[in-house]
């Protein structure tokens, strides 16, 4: 496990326990967003994000 993929996870969880303490009727589908992709890169090592960015010609 390296230190971004469990950035990764610390942050999905992180967001993960705020919609949950607000309530996950209550809460804007708009935040489960980042966290699936954060889920997503901390557990397979593949961050969609960084991919995107690195396409537009961000390095």
């Amino acid at each position: 496990m390296t230190a971004l993929r469990m950035l990764f996870l610390t942050v999905a969880a992180v967001i993960g326990a705020g919609i949950w303490k607000t309530g996950f009727d209550k809460a804007s589908w708009v935040l489960y967003v980042p966290m699936g992709l954060m889920l997503f890169a901390g557990i397979t090592g593949i961050c969609p994000g960084l991919i995107f960015w690195n396409k537009c010609g961000l390095k």
